[in-house]
């Protein structure tokens, strides 16, 4: 059933010794090496891990619906892998010996009855071990009744569970209260603090000391007000860092060049762009800085540029503007980052199709960029601006769109410094 081996019998011997796991006190000591020959041989554990989680169960009483293979086989049959089965039983192998029917199917319908099912369900499930191991009507359920209150939904509970998984281990009601009666007392208002609860449930779960902390940094060192519509935002993007993870991020910017007022600036106006990865920093203040010739204060005041896929955006839609002008098809540069915030579909609309003939290398470089995510079809007739383009068509999303009005008529000049266009 498990793969234990290639003989029936060898198999049926392995279980046998299985359900005599702590039967006696004879086999007490063999306890952790069945368990771990278990884990092995049933989930693919290295024998060092297998060992250490083996370690954490002590004597059980055997039962033939406590069954590890039997847990094993349920987590199996809702869609569970061997790589998530790992992840939930690692930290806590007493889970194996689970009652299927009593303990885990009424746990799970929770969830299912929440909307949660099939690989979202699955998700959810292998980054929750910890729910597993909580009271159903003395923990899950309360929370659940909980967060009903705060939220107004099951859809809503559904979205802050689907952003914490292991929201519902936890005793919601005492934990979230002081939290957010902090917040309360402060002169948030409730509506402000539902929306941080669906975008970050995690921050209410944690010491309100903590919590305090994360205001006073937000106040005092970015200056963010608590009535600006940032400030909730700073409060997320503190608690998702670690102070030295934050300092080697605000190192980055010093180092090339910015003032910590360019570095408030950028924060008061989009406090979450401190949650871009430490390599993206680097490689999008160097293209800006370096290449474009953007000053600190000019990113500052337009903060979204660091928010944008360097690799799938910024890169392929810059390098389209570098055709354009080498062809000469426009009179006027926009500027780069009118160009960047565009949407998808208006860069499609407006600017790929008129130029697939004059400029085929741009649907080539856009799909470099893409990799195999981007397809290449027939533009049919019939199918102008404003018409649903049929099922077959698509083009590399990742494309600079330049209107047939700007190849007649140029772009209109942009407002700032020239500087700043491409």
């Amino acid at each position: 059933m498990f793969g234990l081996g290639n003989n029936g019998a060898t198999r049926h011997l392995y279980f046998i010794r299985l359900k005599l796991f702590c039967s006696t006190t004879t086999t007490a000591n063999a306890e952790p090496n069945l368990l771990s020959e278990f884990l092995v041989n049933s989930l693919g554990f290295s024998t060092e891990k297998a060992i250490s989680a083996s370690s954490k169960v002590t004597c059980l009483k055997p039962r033939n619906n406590h069954k590890p293979e039997l847990v094993v086989n349920y987590f199996k049959q809702i869609g569970l892998d061997n790589a998530q089965i790992k992840m939930l039983v690692s930290p806590a192998p007493r889970l194996l010996f689970a009652d299927v029917d009593k303990t885990l199917k009424p746990k799970i319908k929770v969830f299912q009855e929440l909307g949660f099912s099939g690989p979202h369900l699955v998700r959810v499930l292998s980054r929750s071990g910890a729910f597993l191991r909580t009271g159903l009507n003395t923990g899950i359920k309360p929370s659940i009744e909980y967060l009903r209150k705060l939220l107004g939904t099951d859809g809503y509970v559904a979205k802050a569970i689907t952003r914490t998984p292991g929201l519902l281990s936890y005793p919601l009601q005492r934990v979230m209260s002081p939290n957010i009666l902090f917040l309360q007392n402060l002169g948030c208002s409730t509506l402000d603090i539902r929306k941080l609860i669906l975008r970050n449930p995690r921050i209410f779960v944690q010491k309100t000391e903590w919590l305090e902390d994360i205001v006073q940094r937000v106040e005092k060192d970015f200056c963010i007000s608590r009535d600006s519509r940032m400030f909730f935002y700073g409060v997320e993007m503190l608690s998702s860092l670690s102070k030295s993870n934050l300092e080697m991020k605000l190192e980055i910017f010093r180092s090339f060049g910015w003032s910590e007022s360019d570095i408030i600036t950028m924060v008061q106006r989009l406090p979450l762009c401190l949650t871009t990865s430490e390599v993206k920093l680097r490689n999008i203040l160097k293209f800006y800085m370096e290449e474009l010739g953007y000053e600190s204060s000019y990113i500052a005041s337009h903060p979204t540029l660091l928010m944008f896929s360097f690799e799938k955006r910024v890169l392929p839609r810059n390098k389209i503007l570098e055709l354009l002008k080498e062809k000469q098809l426009i009179k006027k540069v926009p500027c780069f980052y009118t160009v960047i915030k565009c949407s998808e579909s208006e860069f499609l609309e407006n600017y790929v199709l008129p130029l697939r003939d004059e400029m085929p290398e741009a649907e080539e470089n856009a799909c470099q960029h893409r990799g195999n995510t981007g397809g290449h079809f027939e533009l049919k007739a019939g199918h102008g601006r404003g018409t649903p383009y049929p099922p077959t068509f698509c083009l590399p999303c990742s494309i600079v769109f330049f209107s047939q009005s700007v190849l007649v008529h140029g772009f209109r000049s942009m407002r700032g410094h020239s500087r700043h266009s491409v």
